[in-house]
């Protein structure tokens, strides 16, 4: 049996990681600050504790670890990210898990890591063209992210690469663009467009109205949580291969257009109202050329599928929440 700890175990993607690796066999602990809200945990060992403590790190992966998945990270959606308002507390605590993770690897010995990176830390100029960006791997240098996040999951690669370089840590980075799916935060300030836009429409009845953060013409791809999990999976099965790459989709969409998917999916014409907001940049989408030619990866799950599971499970919270079920 192996054994693995996933940091961050208590987010979306961390509670899916933990119950995709137990079906795989694993032994897994998980660690963050909470358990997961919308489902128990499957791990093995959970540790509730905060990993900006060097102390709580190097606990969490005491005995023989054979993987360690560091999805751990101050972020949420456009609303948290590109506010400006939250810049010093995602650079510090972020910085502080990561350089704790780092070092306690090598002093704990532990064989392989994913780091979980994003689609944030590429250039801003490359992506203001909401029809062509440009996001192939090799793009990132020279650096200029648009939002602290992006400099902060920049700065988390180097260390981790500089660890490789200098000390041996074998560490897999993928680069996440826009993971949705259920269980996801929806309702609480740092969800991120496919839950705010489902919590929207799910909440107005038909012919009700949304508002959109700016002309809703700004694109983006979204990739379904099994399909990441797919892809980070064999990014760890990989034996030579380690990254930086991107894991996401080429399916690309304006926020006008996901929110007539989800219409579609809620059987609801709902207008839409634009308005002023934190929208970040004008046009995102992962290019997987990198992906399928090292790992042969590439989604299975359209986001017209996608879309139409995560509403339904956003579509239940809304009705539970307000009582009506």
């Amino acid at each position: 049996m192996k054994y693995a700890v996933v940091f961050g175990a208590g987010g979306f993607i961390g509670s899916h990681l933990v119950r995709r690796l137990k079906k795989e066999g694993y032994w897994v602990r998980g660690v963050d600050l909470k358990r997961p809200e919308y489902s128990l945990t499957e791990a093995d060992d959970f540790i509730v504790g905060d990993l900006r403590s060097s102390s709580v790190v190097r606990q969490a992966l005491q005995g023989s670890v054979d993987e360690l998945y560091q999805l751990a990270a101050d972020m949420g959606g456009a609303g948290y990210i590109f506010s400006g308002e939250n810049d010093a507390k995602v650079m510090h605590n972020s910085a502080l898990i990561n350089l704790h993770t780092a070092q306690a690897c090598v002093e704990c010995e532990v064989e392989k890591v994913f780091y979980s990176s994003s689609a944030c830390i590429y250039p801003e100029h490359n992506q203001r063209d909401s029809m062509n960006p440009k996001l192939n791997e090799d793009s990132a240098y020279p650096a200029a992210p648009d939002s602290a996040y992006g400099w902060e999951k920049l700065f988390g690669e180097r260390v981790y690469q500089a660890y490789t370089k200098n000390l041996g840590v074998h560490i897999k980075i993928g680069r996440l663009h826009n993971i949705y799916g259920p269980q996801g935060a929806w309702n609480n300030g740092k969800e991120k467009a496919p839950a705010a836009l489902c919590r929207k429409i799910a909440e107005v009845e038909d012919g009700g109205e949304i508002e959109i953060w700016g002309d809703g013409l700004q694109t983006r791809s979204f990739l379904f949580i099994d399909d990441c999990l797919d892809a980070i999976r064999a990014l760890m099965k990989h034996e030579a291969f380690c990254g930086p790459v991107n894991i996401g989709s080429e399916e690309m969409v304006t926020i006008n257009g996901l929110a007539n998917l989800i219409m579609q999916h809620a059987g609801k014409s709902i207008k839409i109202r634009h308005v002023s907001g934190p929208t970040g940049v004008r046009g995102r989408s992962s290019d997987n050329a990198l992906i399928y030619a090292c790992l042969s990866w590439q989604p299975k799950i359209s986001l017209h599928e996608g879309i139409g599971i995560t509403y339904q499970w956003i579509n239940r919270q809304v009705t539970a929440d307000s009582g009506l079920q």
